[in-house]
């Protein structure tokens, strides 16, 4: 179906730059006197058995620390309403997503590092494949539950695998683009070995064909441990200023054929284990 999605692919020197940027902004929005907010933030975030618990501990402390971040607090000042509401939600299988902080309101140090502990404070867990799919459904479902009314609507995607069950992943990223929401991405590329049948060394290339959409959508890549924090830090302070980062965005029309298979993993999963 030919439709139009910004997508932006970022360099991390380009995006800690204007996070650098946003961070020197100091004055103060005018609080919202209803409950409308400037963004609703789902930050879904991949607990399959291809991350290890390392990786699983350490991208959580990634969204923990970014939170109570001067850079992010200076971004929140950033929007008309000065204040945003986020829920944290894990993944992996078609069935498997968890809601494990519900929406929880944004507007200042105590508020942010209040949801920092809460999310410091759940065990971690795993879980069998991957369907970024099903976790794009079920983020989309949560807007309605929020409570609050929002001038943008993001899902954060973090995940180190390419979808391998439930429906198609781009049939879920245009049913969520059609409702207005943005999906950005971060791909982990941590592993520097493809160790596994499902380890795709272009993930990032399949996360800006298959899986982001809608306004101002970018991917932030991330290929080392030492950049993990850092990355998840800039892609939160890009989506709550609702800036985009550099380079100039490339528009790519979707029907345009993709550079990469958006079955991918499927094809993968069907060939090695025939279900």
């Amino acid at each position: 179906m030919a439709r139009w999605t910004l997508r932006v692919v970022a360099s991390f020197a380009a995006s800690l730059a204007l996070s650098v940027l946003v961070s020197s902004q100091t004055l103060a929005a005018p609080r919202a006197a209803d409950n409308t907010v400037d963004v609703l933030l789902v930050l879904a975030v991949d607990i399959s058995y291809s991350m290890d618990p390392d990786e699983q501990a350490l991208q959580r402390e990634g969204y923990a620390s970014a939170l109570v971040s001067t850079e992010f607090l200076n971004a929140l000042k950033l929007g008309p309403n000065g204040r945003i509401a986020i829920t944290y939600v894990e993944w992996a299988g078609e069935r498997e997503q968890q809601v494990i902080v519900p929406w929880h309101l944004v507007d200042g140090p105590d508020t942010a590092q209040l949801l920092s502990e809460r999310i410091r404070s759940v065990p971690l867990r795993r879980a069998y494949r991957t369907s970024i799919s099903s976790v794009i459904l079920f983020a989309s479902g949560l807007f309605k539950q929020s409570g609050y009314r929002a001038l943008r609507n993001v899902i954060d995607v973090s995940g180190d695998g390419v979808n391998n069950h439930g429906p198609p992943v781009t049939r879920a990223r245009d049913e969520a683009v059609r409702q207005g929401i943005t999906i950005n991405g971060l791909p982990l590329m941590l592993k520097r070995s493809m160790n596994s049948a499902l380890d795709v060394p272009e993930l990032d290339v399949y996360y800006e064909d298959c899986v982001i959409g809608g306004p101002g959508a970018f991917v932030i890549p991330v290929r080392t441990r030492e950049e993990v924090v850092r990355a998840i830090k800039t892609k939160m302070v890009l989506e709550v200023a609702g800036v985009k980062p550099k380079p100039a965005p490339r528009i790519i029309p979707a029907a345009d054929p993709a550079r990469i298979s958006c079955l991918i993993g499927e094809r993968i999963w069907q060939e090695n284990w025939n279900n």
